[in-house]
């Protein structure tokens, strides 16, 4: 049986615009007019388009979500990738560029990406931390995470994301430059290993 995220990748491309192909072999492949891409539980595969200027990844997490960002990125002009893992979140979110607040704190900030943000919540229940989502990491919402950083009483973030640790890490070691800071970066498995998580989390904050 073909995986829920997987599935509503396929639902949702025929939607695509018939001039722009939905599988190029690799980050160099792309043609001059954009390219959509989608990768499935390849951590590398992301990481290497994340690192080309130009490309926009988004890493969507319930299949709702996964529907809505194909379907949009599909239509734009420019280069896009959509990573998709095996597991998902339980109910979908709003899907933008931008990363959401889900849980409001002031002991520090924990930013999920994807599918990770079930198994945060429920890791981080009952602390006074800042929950972030993510459904795009390039471009990476400096904006965003500053803010929360900024605004809670110790600069301490954890980064939670479904494949390899640390990909986002340099992005935010660069937003938080001028801010002193400390950083825990978790993947899979411990990203979404809720008892895992926990146990990091308590061990990394003050």
């Amino acid at each position: 049986m073909q995986p829920e995220m997987l599935s509503a990748v396929t639902e949702a491309l025929p939607l695509s615009r018939p001039d722009r192909p939905d599988r190029l072999d690799g980050p160099d492949a792309a043609p001059p007019g954009g390219a959509l891409l989608v990768g499935y539980e390849s951590g590398e595969e992301l990481a290497a388009f994340a690192a080309r200027p130009g490309w926009r990844v988004h890493v969507p997490g319930h299949p709702d979500e996964v529907r809505h960002t194909v379907r949009t990125v599909a239509v734009r002009d420019g280069h896009a990738y959509v990573h998709v893992s095996a597991w998902h979140n339980a109910e979908p979110r709003a899907v933008t560029e931008d990363f959401q607040v889900v849980r409001e704190g002031l002991g520090g900030v924990v930013l999920a990406v994807g599918a990770a943000l079930d198994p945060v919540l429920r890791a981080t229940a009952g602390l006074d931390l800042c929950v972030l989502y993510a459904t795009t990491v390039r471009p990476f919402d400096e904006v965003g995470l500053r803010t929360a950083v900024l605004a809670a009483d110790h600069a301490d973030v954890v980064l939670a994301e479904p494949y390899r640790r640390g990909t986002c890490a340099a992005q935010v070691a660069d937003t938080l430059v001028h801010v002193p800071h400390r950083l825990l970066a978790l993947g899979a498995p411990d990203g979404l290993d809720e008892r895992r998580l926990a146990r990091a989390v308590r061990e990394f904050l003050r």
